[in-house]
């Protein structure tokens, strides 16, 4: 028996990384749950590894910042699954550069999937959350709102998502519904791999340089920030509302 047998749980950018991680965690819970990223076939290996595991999963083509798009996958959902009762708002993207480099485009781009998806998103799953009188919210922040080097944009998004977290909070708890943010370190990922690369780094050596500044002197593996999500889906958790809390190995100042 898990926490979340009976539950429905739809987990943004699901497809690998973070996402797919917390995705399997939360099926290991009992919840069934669905694989939300932006290509069908993006989220094929997640509901395969769930359901070899005995799980329920499906998974949907959904662009998060796309109003109607997220409309219509939020129903999906419902209709196939019986509800929504857990949502992580997970879906990001990466357009890192300079101020005086940055387009528009990067800076709507970051915007749009991380602050917008978990809006709409957000929006859609509260109905059912509201009507169950019951409901976990989790959004991806990251220690970057505190401010990093060639993230404007990024930074700008997830300092965004702690203010949308404490908001929802607020306005959400009357009704059993909590909201809480999880604010990853450095998470070794496709997406830090594909960054280094970009960079023109080693990953490999980037990682070991990374794991000599942390104080637990590793970096963060996806299933560390599972771990946390699964936690705040508990009723051991269901105290806990508003809150950012930092999954990167030590302090952040």
């Amino acid at each position: 028996m898990g926490h979340l047998d009976g539950k429905v749980a739809v987990v943004t950018g699901a497809g690998r990384g973070i996402g797919a991680a917390t995705a399997k965690r939360l099926a290991a819970d009992g919840a069934a749950v669905a694989i939300i990223d932006i290509t069908a076939e993006a989220t094929a290996d997640a509901v395969a590894a769930i359901e070899a595991a005995g799980g329920r999963a499906i998974g949907l083509a959904c662009d998060v910042s796309d109003e109607a798009a997220v409309v219509a996958a939020a129903a999906s959902v419902v209709e196939q699954l019986g509800g929504i009762h857990v949502l992580v708002n997970n879906a990001g993207v990466l357009r890192d550069n300079l101020l005086f480099k940055m387009s528009l485009s990067d800076w709507d781009t970051v915007l749009g999937v991380h602050l917008r998806g978990a809006f709409l998103w957000s929006r859609e799953a509260q109905k059912s959350m509201v009507a169950a009188k019951w409901g976990r919210i989790v959004n991806l922040s990251s220690t970057s709102a505190t401010g990093n080097r060639g993230q404007a944009n990024y930074s700008a998004a997830k300092a965004g998502m702690q203010g949308f977290t404490k908001t929802l909070a607020v306005e959400l708890g009357p009704f059993g519904i909590t909201t809480n943010a999880i604010a990853p370190g450095f998470i070794a990922t496709d997406m830090t791999r594909a960054t280094a690369e970009r960079q023109g780094h080693d990953f490999e050596q980037m990682k070991e340089a990374a794991a000599a500044r942390i104080p637990v002197r590793r970096v963060g593996r996806p299933e560390d920030i599972a771990g946390v999500a699964s936690f705040l889906t508990t009723d051991d958790a269901s105290y806990v509302n508003g809150q950012v809390i930092y999954v990167s190995g030590g302090p952040v100042s």
